[in-house]
């Protein structure tokens, strides 16, 4: 499949190589039918589980006790490391993203938020210029001992950084100010909820908080004007309550904004939801094709899903006007944590 510019599409793929994964899979993209080809892999950094493209660079935590962030450079095939991985400064680093001219990585064992400083050619500098620490802790003791930062991204207006806490069940609204950055506000959730990972609706006045600790997702007003973020509405992401472990993971929002797309590991099963207003109306939920579904993402009308412990990717055709999923294929993908294309 190819981009505006006529360029081949390709999925990358991270994964656990301390649980038998390849690295950085890459993967071809059929035009029409979604369908993923893998053509080779990428390794030398432990445990890349989480990945973003910007450009033609691809860019990967290493999710290990010391944490690292690593680059790589996209060509035509296999991405190439560009240069040494850099310590974040922060353990586990689950997710990162790219904004201004830097990398932040979300540390979820230290429950801080890095900046990492870009060069001009799209490596990464030597070392962080900024690392964020959350304090705080949760009601549940098994997972909310102390702050656990889960995810990192910027806003729709390019003002904000937001982060997800789920050891502190909050969200932290904080600003990069040059290399720095300087927490603004903090929103707190429901006691216990284990807030994930979150997903702006594209209108960017709305944003949608997938907990870890109990499947639901809060709806949350957003003004990009002050910061502020409010919730309003929470709607489960399961039908009736799980009968064993249910811990929900990605969240994906369509394009027009009409559906909610959620991944639910343990019940291994995919949630549609639709958007009405401040609210989400279920509308049903169909298998994940595999296990322990860990990152979802959308693109040109289809859903990935990154199954890591089945150990595949899978792709589903979405209906446009039901926002339904069709089970289209899978690709084999050992101990694979996320998706994302470029």
């Amino acid at each position: 499949m190819a981009d505006g510019s006529g360029r081949q599409r390709r999925a990358y793929i991270g994964s656990f190589t301390a649980a038998g994964g390849h690295g950085v899979l890459v993967a071809d993209v059929a035009p029409g039918s979604g369908a993923l080809t893998v053509l080779g892999a990428a390794d030398g950094v432990p445990d890349p589980s989480y990945l973003a493209v910007s450009g033609d660079m691809l860019y990967a935590v290493s999710e290990t006790a010391d944490g690292a962030l690593a680059a790589y450079r996209l060509g035509g095939g296999t991405p190439e490391l560009a240069g040494a991985p850099v310590p974040v400064g922060g353990s586990g680093p689950t997710h990162l993203s790219v904004h201004a001219g830097h990398v932040l990585t979300a540390n979820y064992g230290s429950g801080s938020i890095t900046v990492v400083p870009l060069r001009g050619d799209g490596t990464v500098a030597d070392a962080p210029s900024a690392v964020l620490r959350h304090r705080g802790s949760g009601p549940v003791p098994q997972r909310q001992q102390g702050p656990h930062t889960h995810q990192v991204q910027p806003d729709p207006s390019g003002r904000w950084v937001v982060g997800v806490d789920l050891g502190t069940d909050s969200v932290l609204v904080c600003v990069l100010e040059g290399a720095a950055l300087r927490l603004h506000r903090e929103i707190a959730l429901r006691p216990g909820a284990g807030p994930r990972h979150l997903a702006f609706h594209p209108d960017g006045d709305r944003a949608y908080v997938l907990n870890e600790l109990t499947p639901t997702v809060i709806v949350c007003r957003w003004d990009a004007g002050s910061g502020a973020l409010e919730p309003v509405a929470e709607t489960p992401v399961l039908p009736d309550p799980p009968a064993g472990d249910a811990y929900p993971s990605g969240i994906a929002v369509s394009p027009d904004g009409r559906f909610v797309w959620t991944a639910t590991r343990g019940a291994d099963v995919l949630s549609v939801l639709a958007v009405e207003g401040d609210t989400l109306k279920p509308v049903t939920t169909v298998p994940c094709g595999g296990a322990w579904p860990r990152a979802i993402t959308f693109s040109d009308g289809f859903l990935y899903v990154a199954n890591e412990r089945s150990g595949d990717v899978t792709w589903f055709a979405v209906d446009p006007e039901t926002g339904v999923l069709r089970r289209g294929g899978s690709v084999r993908a050992p101990a694979a944590s996320c998706v994302v294309l470029g």
